[in-house]
């Protein structure tokens, strides 16, 4: 992908803490407009990456580059300004309402007290449905109404760019659900997203681009779809049918090319499960069973989720271990050769 259509462009970076390694050759591309994932177990390095891309932190090898700037340089405060966080606890001022937590974070963004300020704040806080709870005090809000906040304040400015720390942590199904569908419409208004969550369904059906991490490297990235293509390269199916003998006759036809059977438990109905060259051969099969004289009870297309392609790519890098290699410390983490470390 062109770097003129990246926002983030985090390239082969990798970060120790003392003796313990946190990221390995980290790769991400954030393309402008997108809602980018990072998906990964707990501990696999996503916030440690976010801390990067703000400039928190800085590589110990590798670049990153935000809006074509080092978040670490002298000019990282000019990444910093247009970009807007929430992090996995965003910290709020629980003495103060709703109205204060905005206006002294619009201070802090630099848009004053005036009129202009407090208009922003009335947009941004209607934009989350929190515009009739700001002048209650934030410790008696909910954990989603506090979620809700802290994405208002993080869009105060206008960012280009958002970083999502596993935003509907602790959120009920009905707020998380309003949450994603608020981080969706930042994208339609032009904004760039970026965020981490461990939770596969969550990201089903809002990532345009997933970066499954594992122990602090990058295993895959791109778009969901041309992802699943490469690891189920071929159109499944899954045929049910009662006679588990002329399940097996499919085995041979044209268009076939694997052909998997399992019996259920009282040996009388099977499932075959094939994979085929196209999709539009099912018709077909279909009618040669039942031709034959076969039950067909079930004919279930396979449509790989996110999470199936999670657990794939996991396990094509070690049968879904948790780590990539074998853990050296009591963190799991690999530690730093000595010598190396000497030698830096």
């Amino acid at each position: 992908m062109k770097s003129s259509e990246l926002v983030v462009d985090v390239a082969g970076v990798s970060r120790w803490f003392g003796d313990v390694q946190a990221l390995t050759n980290l790769t991400i591309e954030v393309p402008r407009g997108s809602i980018t994932v990072l998906l990964g177990p707990n501990g696999a390095g996503k916030t440690t990456a976010i801390r990067m891309i703000t400039g928190a932190l800085v590589p110990d090898q590798g670049a990153v580059s935000v809006f074509g700037i080092d978040p670490g340089s002298r000019s990282g405060e000019e990444v910093r300004r247009r970009c807007g966080v929430v992090s996995a606890k965003p910290s709020l001022y629980d003495r103060l309402s709703g109205w204060d937590n905005l206006r002294y974070a619009a201070e802090l963004y630099g848009l004053g007290r005036g009129t202009a300020a407090k208009a922003r704040i009335r947009d941004a806080a209607a934009q989350f449905g929190i515009n009739q709870s700001l002048d209650h005090q934030v410790g008696a809000y909910s954990t989603g109404m506090k979620t809700r906040l802290a994405l208002a304040r993080s869009v105060l400015h206008q960012p280009d760019l958002l970083l999502l720390d596993e935003p509907t942590s602790g959120l009920d199904p009905e707020s998380a659900l309003a949450v994603l569908g608020l981080i969706r419409d930042m994208t339609n208004q032009g904004r760039t997203v970026l965020m981490c969550t461990h939770l596969l369904l969550e990201a089903e059906g809002l990532a345009d681009e997933v970066v499954i991490m594992q122990h602090g490297t990058s295993l895959v990235s791109g778009a969901p779809n041309p992802l699943s293509r490469q690891y189920w390269p071929y159109s499944i199916v899954r045929i049910t049918a009662d006679e588990s003998e002329m399940l097996d006759h499919l085995a041979a036809a044209p268009g076939v090319v694997t052909y998997q059977r399992t019996d259920d438990s009282s040996g009388k109905r099977a499932t075959a499960e094939l994979a085929l060259a196209s999709i539009d051969l099912v018709p077909g099969l279909v009618a040669q069973l039942v031709n034959a004289g076969a039950t067909v009870t079930a004919v279930r297309p396979f449509d790989p989720t996110l999470e199936d392609l999670y657990f794939a790519v996991r396990r094509s890098v070690g049968s879904g271990a948790d780590e990539i290699r074998p853990p050296t410390d009591a963190t799991g983490r690999p530690t730093r050769n000595r010598s190396a470390q000497m030698a830096r």
